[in-house]
């Protein structure tokens, strides 16, 4: 009955990865009923669920084109699935502010740099403009992705994220690893892959998973 959507106005920040990762996580190793939304008109996650093979019962995945179409079945599928995750689209479009009246929950990845951390900050500027129409929803958090451990750039990132105003900075990240790139193009998760890389980061995202769970 939670919609959690993974918004960011700019590509290539993970939102397909954790959208992907995360709805495998709840209904695989966390036996919910889930459903995930591609909003996204490269069809990233649908065209990624679509080559794997599950250890469990498949995960259905919902292709929604345009804000109408948003608007109208997200609280449909709500309805029918425990957590719907929503994978939305690069920039900020109408179907990003049809998703943010429908969410429950605007999770925003942000790689370390000043390019992402601007584009972090326009979009926590939408999701607050549907906070004001909502009277408070969707709860709204960020966390760093694709960091690279020991740096002074992950610090300072992690820094300025802390002073998003009304937004929950997750104490979780998840670090820069060729596995988890590799994940998309094998059809797999980190899960399904061998080696000490992809068990390190399944950790980190079970850790990301749960806090974002705690959230709601």
């Amino acid at each position: 009955m939670a919609v959690i959507a993974f918004v960011n106005q700019k590509g290539g920040v993970a939102k397909s990865t954790s959208a992907v990762h995360f709805a495998y996580w709840l209904s695989q190793k966390r036996q919910k009923h889930v459903v995930v939304v591609d909003g996204d008109a490269q069809r990233s996650s649908s065209q990624w669920l679509a080559g794997m093979e599950m250890e469990e019962t498949e995960i259905p995945c919902q292709v929604l084109s345009g804000p109408d179409a948003l608007l109208e079945e997200l609280p449909n599928l709500a309805e029918q699935y425990e957590y719907a995750i929503v994978d939305a689209p690069a920039g900020l479009a109408e179907e990003t502010r049809a998703i943010l009246f429908r969410c429950d929950l605007a999770v925003i990845p942000v790689q370390p740099s000043g390019v992402d951390l601007r584009s972090a900050s326009d979009a926590m500027r939408l999701v607050k403009q549907a906070q004001s129409v909502r009277g408070g929803l969707p709860k709204a958090a960020a966390f760093l992705s694709r960091a690279v451990k020991g740096t002074r750039l992950k610090d300072e990132a992690l820094s300025l994220l802390g002073k998003i105003e009304r937004a929950t900075l997750l104490q979780s990240v998840v670090h820069q690893r060729q596995v988890v790139a590799d994940t998309s193009g094998q059809s797999a998760t980190v899960w399904e892959m061998s080696g000490q890389p992809a068990r390190d980061a399944a950790k980190e995202f079970e850790t990301l998973f749960t806090e974002i769970l705690s959230l709601l």
